[in-house]
């Protein structure tokens, strides 16, 4: 990849409905160029999919909290993205270093459903406890997918 392809994908990733033309306008490509390299890095894997973000509130889930997931003995990743596979309120896992075995994103209509996502959480098997921060406001989103 070099600099054209960087500033190609800089700009599908604020639109990704930017035309061929548009992007080689910023970049100084002709679109047919622009195609031929979004082609490439579409065939090889560099570019995944393209896609809309919506905002989850649209969609009624507009309560969002972080939980800190601490488990009892050692749970292997897979055994925790299995447990929290089984909770779709879970948009985001990850394992994490420190204190706590996972972070876990849950977004849910309201703190009811939020309460009830908590409570499978608390209730797979190997969790010991919790720790949960409900977001407030959203300050900065970045998405680097």
């Amino acid at each position: 990849m070099d600099k054209l392809d960087h500033g190609i994908i800089s700009l599908l990733r604020q639109n990704a409905r930017a035309g061929y033309g548009d992007i080689g306008a910023v970049i100084g490509l002709s679109a047919s160029a622009v195609k031929r390299r979004v082609d490439r890095l579409v065939a090889d894997k560099v570019i995944r999919g393209f896609t809309i973000q919506v905002d989850p509130s649209v969609d009624g889930y507009a309560t969002e909290a972080y939980v800190e997931l601490f488990c009892r003995g050692t749970v292997a990743p897979a055994e925790l993205r299995r447990m929290l596979s089984d909770v779709p309120e879970v948009v985001d896992a990850s394992t994490v270093s420190g204190s706590a075995d996972a972070i876990v994103h849950i977004r849910s209509r309201d703190i009811t459903s939020l309460e009830a996502a908590l409570e499978r959480v608390r209730n797979a098997p190997n969790v010991d406890h919790t720790r949960s921060s409900i977001v407030l406001s959203r300050l900065i989103h970045r998405s680097r997918d």
